[in-house]
């Protein structure tokens, strides 16, 4: 069927509205409907819009919608309390929790052949292509793939068939996929919509899924000033549907600098971030703007840990941020960071390779956790009296004669100085 709805550009402003109307007139479309399944993101992702477009659906729907799973990969499920505020007026009883360990089943797989073309030789290992079973098991006549096509560290450009096979995936598909980009290298795929981790997906979706029925919607959020603009909606069933996301999102979500950046402050907003497994995106969308030599600073009052997953987090606290040489080493001389790929890979991407200073200022950890882990670490109430968030603005600004650049929430960009891009 393809691409069903195209709206938006770099001035749309999207309403709620607007929002739910568009949808509606895309599921009319759709004809009726009589088991339908909601796969959006969870809460690490509430200003992608996905929770008024899942609240849409169940409006248009009613009882037709028996399910909303959560795309939480290796996050945390849920909370009640996140339920509520992101998906404001679905009732709670439709949330089916994914449990990436013991959820999934296996379609098929990869072959090694191509993972090994894929990463030029560094990997020879196939890809199982694993899903939650509610997804292939549950009769579903429609299953709604909603979120946010945004730059990523990981695959590029974030959404279309990643929210299904690794959103709700099992645990060798999400740690062999995250350590193929690693190794590939994460500057070479940020902002990129077709790479090898994409490549893989593609492959995967079209032989193994390709007979679920999946509509994706995919939205476009920016900024504008201080306040957070919806810029597009995007509805189809084919990945032409995300290249035009893709498209949008690389003008509005990607900015690119004259010069590099010396001293960059991200802050961490206490509701969204409480792990550096989340939190790093202040590493991931940053490293690419900031100079050698340069010094990042984080504030993260409301980080907690370092992984969501407790065998991530002590894998995390053992190896630490030491660069790709180290993890690599860790990799062949540790069976369970072997058997644990994400965590490699995440250990390779929150380290500035020894090019540029990382400072934690969490609120939930203490200078030893951080410290050990390869970062340094400063107070965070003191760092916030004198880079108080309120009063920056994204952007460059003077503090105590110094030029700092400020990022009030790294998941919504991705910025990069035009040399270190193009390498």
């Amino acid at each position: 069927m393809g691409l069903f709805l195209n709206l938006g550009s770099e001035k749309h402003e999207l309403s709620s509205a607007e929002l739910a109307k568009a949808l509606h007139r895309s599921l009319q479309a759709l004809g009726p409907r009589k088991r339908v399944l909601a796969v959006p993101p969870d809460f690490t992702r509430y200003y992608s819009r996905a929770g008024e477009l899942t609240k849409a659906a169940y409006d248009f729907y009613g009882p037709a919608l028996r399910g909303v799973l959560p795309a939480v990969g290796t996050h945390a499920r849920v909370s009640p309390e996140q339920w509520n505020k992101m998906f404001a007026g679905v009732p709670s009883e439709l949330c089916r929790h994914h449990d990436w360990r013991k959820d999934v089943v296996r379609l098929g797989e990869v072959p090694s052949e191509y993972v090994r073309e894929l990463s030029e030789g560094k990997l020879d290992y196939t890809w199982p292509v694993e899903v939650n079973r509610l997804v292939v098991d549950g009769g579903f006549d429609l299953i709604l793939s909603i979120g946010q096509v945004v730059p990523h560290e990981v695959i590029g450009m974030a959404n279309y068939n990643k929210n299904i096979l690794v959103g709700t995936g099992g645990p060798e598909s999400i740690h062999r996929s995250h350590y193929l980009g690693a190794v590939y290298g994460m500057e070479r795929i940020m902002g990129r919509a077709d790479n090898p981790v994409r490549q893989l997906l593609n492959y995967a979706a079209s032989r193994f899924i390709h007979h679920l029925p999946i509509v994706y919607v995919l939205t476009v959020v920016g900024t504008e000033g201080d306040r957070i603009v919806t810029r597009g909606l995007f509805i189809g069933d084919d990945i032409e549907c995300f290249h035009k996301a893709a498209e949008l999102a690389l003008r509005v979500n990607f900015v690119m600098l004259d010069a590099p950046i010396r001293k960059a402050v991200v802050y961490l907003d206490p509701g969204e971030f409480r792990s550096t497994w989340l939190g790093n995106k202040a590493i991931y969308r940053t490293r690419m703007a900031l100079a050698d030599g340069a010094e990042l600073i984080v504030l993260a009052p409301g980080v907690k840990e370092f992984g969501e997953d407790a065998t991530i987090d002590k894998l995390i606290r053992q190896f630490g941020h030491r660069g790709t040489p180290a993890t690599l080493e860790g990799v062949a001389k540790s069976g369970e960071l072997a058997a644990n790929l994400s965590a490699a890979a995440h250990l390779i991407h929150g380290s500035s390779e020894g090019r540029f200073t990382i400072t934690y200022c969490p609120g939930g950890l203490t200078r030893d956790e951080i410290t050990t882990v390869g970062f340094q670490y400063a107070d965070l109430k003191c760092t916030m009296s004198k880079y108080n968030p309120t009063r920056m603005k994204l952007g460059y600004n003077r503090v105590d004669g110094e030029d700092v650049f400020f990022v009030p929430n790294p998941g919504l960009g991705l910025w990069a100085h035009r040399e270190r891009f193009a390498s």
